[in-house]
């Protein structure tokens, strides 16, 4: 692999490598060089040449990603696989516009989830399997926009009668534009993907419903090392509490300590941890 320096940016920034051909490092050497970029990326001025520098080498280095979600996919024969793979290109986009070094996160968990996601969108937008009036489609394919636009704006699922007022619909009609959605796809669950013999890969794993957990992946790596940063007798306490999820006063056996004392702990310990999620947004 060739690199050669380039200009530094008029900023904080050091100098980029120049990587003679992104798309042919290494998935390794890419992980490591991600990293830089992604440094850079944090302190480079948005628009600017050495901004977009990093950016587009960041995109065509982790491209093998989108061709590794991609190809559990290939079933679909190639023509499909081609619009599968640019799908996937948007997810990784995403991915790298979003991704931030400071929650300690490898790119690739990151990455993965959101390109798997964007595919799995192209997949309930676009396929039909049972005959479905076209009024339905539309309004489903409307419906899913919309949806999307709302649970952005108001972080949460919106309700029928915020979708009806958006899509200028009556509520009985984004109810069936609902309905409509079941018959996007039809197909056994168990059936194996790429020919799999020992029923691991099997459709179950790759159907195209939205994942509603796909939302909370940045939280997650936002307050894992929240969490870490609590002593001891505090993740003791969020463990009894939310994992074990055992009462206030059961805690307090545990520790030898009053509930009301249990309570003052829990409240200081959660209020900690919802400041510091409010500031990483």
């Amino acid at each position: 692999m060739v690199l050669k320096s380039v200009t530094a940016a008029k900023t904080q920034a050091r100098e980029l490598p120049e990587v003679a051909d992104p798309s042919r490092v290494a998935p390794q050497d890419a992980r490591e060089l991600s990293r830089l970029f992604f440094d850079q990326l944090a302190v480079l001025e948005e628009g600017t040449p050495d901004y977009q520098y990093a950016r587009n080498t960041l995109i065509e280095m982790n491209m093998s990603l989108v061709r590794f979600a991609a190809g559990r996919f290939r079933s679909r024969g190639p023509e499909e696989m081609e619009d599968i793979v640019q799908v996937g290109m948007i997810g990784l986009i995403k991915a790298i516009d979003r991704f931030d070094l400071s929650r300690e996160a490898e790119f690739t968990s990151f990455a993965v989830p959101y390109i798997v996601g964007e595919i799995k969108r192209f997949f309930r937008d676009t396929t039909w399997a049972v005959h479905v009036p076209r009024r339905l489609q539309e309004a489903r394919v409307q419906l899913a926009r919309a949806t999307d636009e709302l649970r952005s704006r108001l972080g949460r699922t919106p309700t029928v009668k915020e979708l009806s007022e958006l899509m200028s619909l009556p509520e009985k009609e984004v109810r069936e534009a609902r309905l409509a959605a079941n018959g996007y796809n039809s197909s056994s669950l168990d059936a194996t993907i790429n020919g799999s013999e020992d029923g691991e890969a099997a459709l179950q794993d790759f159907i195209g419903a939205e994942d509603q957990a796909l939302e909370l992946v940045e939280d997650f790596h936002t307050l894992a090392p929240l969490i870490a940063q609590l002593d001891e007798r505090e993740r003791a306490i969020i463990h009894m509490r939310f994992v074990e999820e055992l009462t206030q006063a059961q805690i307090g056996d545990r520790l030898g300590v009053s509930q009301m004392h249990v309570s003052r702990l829990l409240s200081r310990t959660l209020t900690r941890l919802r400041e510091g999620m409010l500031t990483h947004r």
